[in-house]
């Protein structure tokens, strides 16, 4: 659990980092309250599934009722961030092996729970596409508040695509420095273009003095 800096140091300034993107996906919708979100980037090694987890922390830390998914079928790493088994998780729910409630694994924080990948598949992008999915994601809805899915990178398969348009919001991590500017726009657009609402953009690792890496939300409407 070292990467759940908001978790083990919940006043340092990376910590206050990520309550301000909370607190930001909370005010990108006004109108409609978000129950799910979905992180990614454009490439592996950006980040995104040490922003996915820490997000997931401090929405608990907030109270409510947490889900976080390894959506990511392919190079899962939830369980070793939160040192749980993955013998069973999220593809035996969409391949009907067990429920939802078997699966499910409680963290040692408090208000978060965590579904692992489960066995890795031999077609993660089916899976996601799948009615079961669909079906999945009520079930999630009438047991959590919140769903927060670490998915794949955008760029090199489409497995990310497919969940975009059946979560409420996307955030898309970006390492600094390291994504050019084409790279990064050719991400959002497939996004956009897969019917998922982006939320908005976290600019990660850019060196600060005081912390060495620092985390920044920048909203993108």
């Amino acid at each position: 659990m070292r990467s759940l800096i908001s978790y083990h140091k919940p006043k340092s300034t990376i910590s206050e980092q990520y309550r301000t993107l909370r607190t930001n996906i909370q005010f990108s919708n006004v109108d409609r309250n978000i129950r799910s979100v979905m992180v990614t980037s454009s490439f592996q090694e950006e980040g995104k599934s040490t922003t996915a987890a820490n997000l997931a922390v401090v929405y608990a830390q907030q109270g409510k009722r947490v889900l976080f998914v390894d959506a990511d079928l392919r190079k899962p790493t939830v369980q070793y961030t939160f040192q749980l088994e993955n013998h069973i998780g999220l593809t035996n729910v969409l391949t009907k092996q067990t429920e939802l409630n078997s699966a499910v694994q409680q963290s040692a924080i408090s208000n978060l729970w965590i579904l692992t990948s489960g066995p890795i598949p031999p077609n993660p992008a089916e899976l996601l596409g799948s009615q079961a999915m669909e079906s999945l994601l009520v079930d999630m809805y009438n047991q959590f508040d919140l769903i927060v899915f670490d998915t794949p990178p955008v760029l090199p398969i489409a497995d990310a695509h497919i969940l975009a348009n059946q979560c409420d919001g996307i955030v898309l991590v970006m390492k600094s420095g390291a994504v050019e500017k084409d790279a990064a726009l050719k991400a959002k657009d497939i996004l956009e273009n897969a019917a998922g609402k982006l939320l908005g953009v976290v600019l990660n690792q850019k060196k600060q003095q005081e912390d060495g890496q620092y985390y920044y939300y920048y909203g993108t409407k």
